[in-house]
Order: C-alpha cells, then sequence, then structure tokens
C-alpha cells in the first residue's frame, strides 16, 4: 500500500485539522488521542511519510522512539500512573487504522481497566486540560 497523503496524520502534521499538541521538535509531533483508552493518551509521530514500521526510516524511529520515552516519563508523572503502555500497530490485522506511523502512549492504573478505542470522542477542553498537566511534566 503506498502511503496516503491525505492521512488524519498528515493532515493534522500540515495545520489543515487541529489537534491538542503537546509537545513539537523537528522530527517528532505528539499530540493528545480523541479516543483515549486512559485519561493521558498521547500519540507520538514521526514528521516524515512513513506508513508503518516497515516502510519507516531508523532516523525518523529513533527520533520517535527518543520522543516517546520522553513523552511517556511525562504522562507518568502527570497522571499518577502505575504504569505505561507502548501500542505500535503495523496493518489493519493488527489493529492499525490510521496509516501513518505512530506510537500509543497509555497510562495505566492498577485495577483500572482501559476504555474501548472506540468512536467515542473526548471533549477537547478535557484533553486540552490534560496536555497541560503533561507539558508541565516536561519541563
Amino acid at each position: 500500500m503506498a502511503y496516503d497523503k491525505d492521512n488524519i496524520f498528515a493532515k493534522i502534521l500540515h495545520g489543515e485539522i487541529p489537534a491538542v499538541i503537546v509537545y513539537e521538535d523537528d522530527q517528532t509531533l505528539a499530540f493528545m488521542d480523541v479516543m483515549p483508552q486512559s485519561p493521558g493518551h498521547t500519540l507520538v509521530i514521526p514528521k516524515t511519510e512513513a506508513e508503518d514500521l516497515f516502510d519507516l526510516d531508523l532516523e525518523a524511529g529513533a527520533a520517535v522512539l527518543r520522543t516517546s520515552q520522553r513523552l511517556a516519563r511525562a504522562v507518568q508523572e502527570a497522571f499518577g500512573a502505575d504504569g505505561i503502555m507502548i501500542n505500535q500497530f503495523n496493518g489493519p490485522a493488527a489493529g492499525q487504522s490510521v496509516f501513518h506511523y505512530h506510537v500509543h502512549i497509555v497510562p495505566r492504573f492498577d485495577g483500572v481497566p482501559l476504555r474501548r478505542h472506540s468512536g467515542d470522542m473526548e471533549d477537547t477542553a478535557v484533553l486540552e486540560e490534560q496536555a497541560a498537566k503533561i507539558r508541565q511534566a516536561l519541563d
């Protein structure tokens, strides 16, 4: 499958649709998942065109890993999470639904089940509050 330049994450990168941005550098962008499985669920993407892990060059992959590690620490601190789940899916059979490489950072809490990653979108004001907590933990 060829990279779709009109996928939702490409549109976020190009400023064509809004997102609640948590962090940005020259190689990566991190923003709140609009259908979070847990409060603080954050996504990290490369700024390069890469459909999945197999399409991702190593430099971009290293940048995503650096940003993911930094964000995971901040998310855990900001939400007092007992653990952090990192997910990355490749292909529809694996659960990938947006075909731009991305990493999910999901805070986990003992005894609290994850919400379904369904069509229920979180209120933007809630996502903004959560992003502010993560940004503060990054400083």
